[in-house]
C-alpha cells in the first residue's frame, strides 16, 4: 500500500461497498494497531483477525461486543455501517491534551470489553449454579 493510499481511507474503503471485514480493517487501521496487537487485546489469534477483516468469518457476539469496544465503534457500525465509527484524529491538529483524553477513552473501552466478557462468564456461572 502507498503512502498515498495511507492517506485516505477511499482508496481502499468505502462505505457503500464496504463488508464488515472492510469497516474492521478500517477501524484499526485509524488507531494505528497492526493484526497481532488487536489479537493479543481480544484474547484471540492473529490468523483470526486476519480471517474476520477477510471476511471469511466473524465473531460470535461476546468478541464481537468486545471488538466494537477495542475499536471504539458501535457493533452496529461494525455490522452494517450504520451508526458510530471510527473518528480519525490527526495528532498534529489536537493538544496533547486531547490525545491523553481519547488515550484514556480507549483503555476505559478496552476495559469495559474485558469487565463485559468477564461478567458474561460469571452470569454462566450463576445460571449452572441455580440450575
Amino acid at each position: 500500500m502507498t503512502d498515498e493510499q495511507t492517506s485516505t481511507d477511499e482508496a481502499y474503503f468505502h462505505e457503500d461497498m464496504a463488508t464488515f471485514g472492510d469497516r474492521m480493517a478500517a477501524a484499526r487501521d485509524s488507531l494505528g494497531l497492526e493484526q497481532n496487537q488487536l489479537a493479543r487485546r481480544l484474547g484471540v489469534k492473529g490468523s483470526t483477525i486476519a480471517g474476520w477483516e477477510d471476511d471469511r468469518a466473524e465473531p460470535r457476539a461476546n468478541r464481537l461486543q468486545m471488538l466494537a469496544g477495542v475499536l471504539g465503534v458501535s457493533i452496529t457500525w461494525l455490522l452494517s455501517g450504520q451508526g458510530d465509527g471510527p473518528t480519525a484524529v490527526a495528532e498534529d491538529d489536537v493538544s496533547a491534551d486531547t490525545m491523553a483524553l481519547l488515550a484514556e477513552m480507549r483503555r476505559i473501552r478496552t476495559e469495559q470489553a474485558r469487565l463485559t466478557e468477564r461478567l458474561g462468564i460469571v452470569e454462566k456461572r450463576l445460571r449452572a449454579a441455580l440450575s
